[in-house]
């Protein structure tokens, strides 16, 4: 009985910008880890960006220096604002959660639904 929604996908130019925002919600107790992923030609999740519950954060080199990963515990939300956008950032990007839902009997993995990100050179 949890979700993962993602928004803010679309379309833009190379060198321009996009936020995505990523909410999850349901029968939630806790949250540990969370962030965004996106999928490479094989359909395997690559890692772009973590953040801690602390707020620490972790950035595929690709990305570093361009992209920003934020988290709002008390909603649940996590953003990742994306900077000088290049061709290959095109992908489906996919929001990630480790959940420990309410009465549950364990930590899960959770995933979005993924959002596109198409950008023109």
């Amino acid at each position: 009985q949890v979700q993962l929604v993602e928004s803010g996908g679309g379309l833009a130019q190379a060198g321009g910008s996009l936020s995505l925002n990523c909410t999850a919600s349901g029968s939630i107790f806790r949250i540990n880890g969370m962030g965004w992923y996106r999928q490479d030609p094989g359909n395997n999740h690559d890692m772009i960006a973590r953040i801690t519950n602390e707020g620490g954060t972790t950035y595929a080199d690709s990305v570093k220096g361009r992209f920003t990963i934020s988290r709002d515990n008390a909603k649940n939300t996590i953003s990742l604002r994306m900077d000088g956008l290049k061709p290959d950032d095109t992908a489906v990007y996919l929001c990630y959660a480790r959940v420990l839902g309410a009465g549950a009997r364990g930590w899960k993995d959770y995933w979005g639904q993924g959002t596109q990100v198409t950008v023109s050179s």
